[in-house]
């Protein structure tokens, strides 16, 4: 086995560093997602820098009935691709050097966020994640931490930690990866059969209609900022016998109205048909949440959201979600 692998603390611990140390955390089964998270943290960390990568299958965010047993381990690809993408070490502990004491009785509590999607699916699971992040941390003591944004309630949960908790490190959030047929990488999307896969496609596709709805009322809007259109207008052109020209007229004058419920809806129209696939997509959730606190958004919200979609497709369990931006209301 290659040198960069450790499997103690002593020995990361005695692991010289120069510069800023970045760490990327990992379950294993490492693709090209997490490759692109250790490119990023090797340029972040830059040359005189280091780069940790850690693999640990937590026991603590597996619930009962969940996959922990079945969850793949390739620890020696998973070195070859942490290497070939910039890593200086790779730290896989067992179960026992990150939990000397057995089950810990000590641990995070994500709060009222960690009860929220993934959290009320999942219990339990968050609290889980973040012991074994604050553990790496402490083990690791990285300058930056990295995380994929695909793990958007997770990414959140952790910034929050980490201001909460006076964690001495920066967190940076890392653009999920795709393939080119828009489904995100995920390890377990080596679960998927032909059939399955193809159903799983409308995730993302649910995610780019409902960020596509946002585009489109967002340009009516700039339309009706540009050459304000009324009701009053929309009715005198129907009086002429401008059809066309009304309705468009009423939906430049309603642009500004609803744009949550439209990006929803929009995702939601996808779902329903993936609901009738065969293998069927079974949703666990479609949410259009503040990414402070995961709370649903209000019809008059602004600002940077998530629109995050959770759902089964055959045995397997798959996530996604995509930013959105909602311009101030006219």
């Amino acid at each position: 086995m290659t040198d960069l692998l450790l499997h103690t603390a002593e020995e990361l611990h005695k692991l010289s560093r120069t510069g800023r140390r970045a760490v990327v955390m990992t379950m294993g089964a490492l693709h090209e997602g997490h490759a692109t998270l250790i490119r990023t943290a090797r340029e972040q960390a830059g040359p005189e820098g280091q780069v940790v990568v850690t693999v640990f299958v937590n026991p603590l965010q597996f619930g009962a009935g969940e996959d922990l047993d079945r969850y793949p381990r390739t620890l020696d690809a998973d070195v070859a691709i942490a290497e070939g993408a910039g890593a200086d070490a790779v730290f896989a502990p067992a179960v026992d050097e990150v939990y000397p004491g057995g089950d810990p009785q000590v641990r995070i509590s994500a709060g009222p966020m960690g009860e929220r999607l993934e959290g009320a699916t999942r219990p339990g699971h968050f609290d889980g994640m973040l012991t074994v992040v604050a553990k790496l941390l402490h083990l690791t003591r990285p300058d930056l931490a990295l995380f994929g944004q695909k793990d958007a309630q997770q990414l959140a949960l952790i910034r929050r930690m980490v201001t909460d908790l006076n964690f001495p490190v920066e967190v940076v959030g890392v653009p999920t990866v795709r393939e080119e047929d828009g489904l995100a990488l995920s390890s377990r999307n080596r679960y998927l059969s032909a059939a399955e896969r193809h159903t799983a496609l409308a995730l993302s596709r649910a995610l780019f209609a409902g960020r596509d709805r946002l585009a489109a009322q967002a340009a009516l809007r700039a339309r009706a900022e540009a050459s304000p259109a009324s009701d009053e207008r929309a009715t005198a052109l129907a009086r002429l016998g401008e059809i066309r020209a009304s309705a468009d007229a009423h939906a430049v004058s309603a642009a500004g109205a609803g744009l949550p419920d439209a990006v929803r809806a929009a995702a939601l129209h996808v779902l329903d048909e993936a609901g009738r696939h065969e293998p069927p997509l079974v949703l666990d959730y479609l949410a259009l949440v503040d990414p402070l606190d995961f709370t649903e958004t209000g019809q008059d919200f602004t600002g940077q959201a998530v629109l995050a979609v959770a759902a089964k497709v055959g045995s397997t369990r798959l996530i996604d979600n995509i930013p959105l931006e909602f311009g101030a209301h006219s």
